[in-house]
């Protein structure tokens, strides 16, 4: 039955045979090639054997041909009789070391489908003993797959030729664009300015106390980004359901007092305005999950069957989960676990190639402070937070604390950090009416 179940494991004696043959009848290729596989990605342990083989040759800057292959086997203790005539086999049967990194993909795929199946009989194992409690299993089989996956996309040196290929494509694409900046438009010009837009594969944090308006800003930019680009925004709510979520949206797109919405108390110019507002917006691709148990594991794979995305908004950071269930764990221990979220969705923007806009609580601390601008310091449970995102804006209002202040509605979004650039801050417009942020009005001072 073992003899069974291991032919049934997924291989291609062929394409191990190819890659060592073209290892051995090219050495040039060597170099290429133990940067794309390791000896564990071989299902046959004959050929695992001799792939350690010219791997330790080739560190050794030692020749590598069928004789000194043969040498050193005999060295390591891997030589049997039959290893000369199999690697003249391995010779005689590669047709050219040319596609030697086709052969090596495929040896890779199918090394992933066994750690696939393996990984599928560790998890049945571990629920069907049920040792611990569903929710730990359930975090343990999170961790196994999202180790294969980060395996799976690690990625070697590249020569500063074909990275400058990208880049020039990049720079080209923006150039056609006409725009200023190369990112997606947040809708708010001045912030744009300073942060180039929102940009593949940056996680951007935005920060505040509660009641300083992130969600609204939040579902600002998503909207902007869904209306000029056409493509979808996947916003992943843990606070709001979806229905209060829309309600803000209709306020934002159609000026109608949010109160006043929610009591339905509305005028025949106020039905019409909401019907254009609803129409406006279904016909963006703005997608809702309201789950308060998501996990960033899920939010990675439901993203990945979403086609053409452009941004993913997640409100909030502390209320994520690493895995399904509610929390069990210190102070302490729940700073290691926010840290390791935060890690975890920036390697998802890498991954999904779009910008993911996190929103984040900031601690109490501004609140004993005279200046009450929120700091990176401030970020609650922050561990590597600020470390892991690239762009990082904390929302201040000075109304909010001061009732007599002469800057009513008037916002500051401090760029505490900004790896495309300087930080600093831009004033915003608060529009607590419709729960939404825009653009400073400097021409009209009615």
């Amino acid at each position: 039955m073992d003899d069974l179940l291991a032919r049934s494991m997924p291989h291609s004696a062929e394409a191990e045979q190819a890659v060592l043959g073209s290892m051995i009848i090219d050495a040039r290729c060597i170099g290429d090639v133990v940067g794309f596989l390791k000896a564990s990605d071989f299902y046959s342990p004959v050929n695992r054997d001799i792939f350690e083989t010219i791997y330790s040759m080739f560190v050794n800057a030692e020749t590598v041909d069928p004789v000194t292959v043969l040498k050193h086997m005999r060295i390591n203790g891997v030589y049997t009789e039959s290893s000369a005539a199999y690697l003249l086999d391995l010779v005689n049967l590669t047709p050219t070391a040319a596609n030697v990194m086709e052969y090596a993909k495929i040896v890779r795929d199918m090394a992933l489908l066994r750690n696939i199946a393996d990984a599928g009989s560790e998890i049945h194992n571990l629920a069907m003993e049920a040792a611990g409690d569903a929710s730990d299993i359930l975090e343990a089989a999170e961790r196994r797959i999202y180790a294969l996956r980060q395996d799976r996309n690690v990625t070697g040196l590249e020569p500063i030729s074909k990275i400058l290929v990208n880049v020039y494509a990049q720079l080209s694409e923006a150039a056609k664009s006409g725009s200023s900046i190369p990112g997606y438009p947040t809708g708010l010009d001045d912030l744009d300015r300073h942060i180039l837009g929102l940009n593949k594969s940056d996680l951007i944090l935005i920060a505040s106390r509660p009641g300083m308006g992130k969600t609204s800003i939040a579902l600002n930019i998503a909207t902007h980004v869904a209306k000029v680009t056409g493509k979808a925004v996947a916003i992943f709510s843990l606070e709001m359901s979806r229905e209060q979520l829309a309600l803000r949206l209709l306020s934002s797109a159609s000026f109608i007092d949010n109160k006043k919405l929610q009591s339905g108390r509305l005028s025949a110019d106020d039905w019409r305005d909401l019907a254009k507002a609803a129409a406006m917006l279904s016909s963006y691709n703005i997608l809702i999950n309201d789950n308060p148990s998501v996990t960033v594991a899920d939010i990675n794979a439901q993203c990945r069957r979403v086609s053409d995305l452009a941004l993913v908004v997640i409100d909030y950071l502390q209320l994520l989960q690493s895995a399904g269930g509610p929390p069990r764990y210190s102070a302490e221990n729940r700073t290691q676990v926010v840290s390791e979220i935060s890690r975890m969705l920036k390697i998802m923007a890498k991954e999904l190639n779009v910008p993911v806009i996190c929103l984040s609580q900031l601690s109490r601390a501004n609140e004993a402070r005279q200046d009450k601008r929120p700091l990176l310091s401030d970020l609650r449970e922050s561990g590597a937070i600020e470390q892991d995102a690239d762009i990082v804006l904390g929302l201040y209002r000075d109304d909010y604390y001061n009732k007599d202040t002469d800057r009513h509605n008037i916002a500051e979004c401090i760029i505490l950090k900004n790896r495309r650039g300087e930080t600093g801050k831009v004033e915003l417009q608060w529009n607590p009416q419709y729960t939404m942020y825009s653009n400073i009005d400097r021409y009209h001072t009615e």
